[in-house]
């Protein structure tokens, strides 16, 4: 999955030409430089690649939630609706800005469940958060419409779906606004690093000022720049924008050999009629990092995790349900809305509440879930091995 199991001379390279100038910013100091821009050309290829009209780059996914929502307006008062299967960065991003995360359960796609999304929207409902967990995608026509018809915004926090698509669309490009991550373990890395996709120029000119405290980046002086608002450092360096120019170029390189090695280790998996697959709203349109499959019950699946632990073939494979990261189950900093700086006792209330409800059909879902990495370095005798031994297993379990 990770762009980094496919490190290269082009990366080195491409890191190089930054050393070799000193200029590790991105904005200013024009003439040392040497005309090398390495957040520019990065956002030109996202552009071109994905197919948003504008990108701005920052510092990392969280920041690049936390410019999106600033630059739509999101705030105090205003609620966004998440799905409760998602990384911690999501509901992290909404308080960033003042906001009450409001968790809702998925389905079998392991995204949004657009009922639950319909059902939790409330006069102070400002945004519909999809996230494309594990590499595919929300059902993006489902929640368009429930966007339109409550005049909402749809922010969708990509971050897990670099190269996902949705009817021809990719996804980050959809809503008002989409973010990607590029962190280390991403399908393609800046190290650090994420990015804010839009069509909206607005959008564009508030993301572009608020993650370089404020600068308005008018004119080619930049101390002689304005601040039409308060803004914060979220800054991406030439740097970890020079590894994502050259990781990007290689997309459709890993994506191919993603998708072969899904299809390669689903094949296998299948041979088993116990197991079942997650919902994809479009099978064209996944990105492949992570087969994701059900077994038919909590007791079933846990004493599969617990003999794939036993035999050493846990790698790769991640159970949810008991992941402190990804799951609401084991979130009790926010269940108990445990900061470092007050907030407000309003919204401490709110985030109390909304992280306490009753999740039982997210927890029915979740508890028979597993999701197995695809490596962008395994070869095909290692596929066979890996997929025969979870196989095994899995068997093994079935007959008790």
């Amino acid at each position: 999955m990770p762009g980094f199991e496919r490190w290269s001379d082009a990366e080195r390279k491409s890191v190089n030409e930054v050393l070799e100038t000193g200029i590790l910013m991105r904005y200013g100091f024009d003439g040392p430089r040497q005309g090398i821009w390495k957040a520019k050309e990065l956002e030109a290829a996202i552009c071109e690649r994905f197919g948003s009209q504008y990108a701005q780059l920052v510092s990392s996914g969280t920041a690049a939630l936390t410019t999106a929502m600033s630059a739509l307006g999101i705030g105090y008062g205003d609620e966004v609706i998440m799905p409760c299967f998602t990384f911690v960065a999501s509901f992290e991003g909404v308080l960033s800005v003042g906001a009450v995360p409001v968790m809702v359960d998925v389905d079998e796609s392991l995204t949004l469940n657009p009922t639950a999304v319909r059902n939790a929207i409330t006069p102070k409902t400002k945004a519909i958060m999809p996230v494309h967990m594990c590499g595919s995608m929300a059902d993006m026509d489902a929640l368009q419409a429930i966007c339109k018809e409550h005049n909402l915004l749809l922010l969708e926090d990509a971050c897990q779906a670099i190269g996902g698509s949705y009817k021809g669309k990719q996804l980050g490009t959809i809503g008002d606004a989409g973010t990607f991550s590029f962190d280390f373990v991403k399908t393609i890395t800046c190290a650090e690093g994420g990015v804010v996709m839009t069509n909206r120029k607005d959008v564009l000119i508030a993301s572009d000022a608020y993650s370089d405290h404020g600068h308005d980046h008018v004119g080619v002086d930049r101390g002689a720049d304005l601040h039409p608002f308060i803004g914060y450092n979220f800054r991406i360096s030439e740097l970890h924008a020079a590894v994502g120019l050259a990781q990007i170029k290689r997309l459709d390189e890993f994506l191919s050999t993603q998708k072969s090695n899904h299809a390669a280790l689903k094949n296998i998996l299948a041979s088993v009629p116990e197991i079942s697959f997650r919902t994809i709203p479009d099978p064209e349109g996944d990105s492949c990092s992570f087969i994701s499959w059900y077994l038919p019950t909590a007791e079933i699946t846990r004493a599969v995790i617990a003999e794939m632990k036993a035999q050493n073939v846990l790698a790769g494979n991640f159970y949810w349900f008991d992941n402190n990261w990804h799951y609401i189950r084991k979130w009790d900093h926010l269940k108990n809305a445990l900061t470092l700086n007050a907030l407000s006792p309003e919204l401490k209330a709110q985030v109390i509440h909304h992280a306490n409800k009753d999740f039982a059909a997210s927890d029915a879902i979740l508890s028979r879930c597993v999701s197995t990495a695809i490596s962008l370095s395994w070869t095909s005798e290692q596929i066979t091995e890996k997929g025969n031994r979870m196989v095994e297993i899995i068997k093994g379990v079935l007959k008790g």
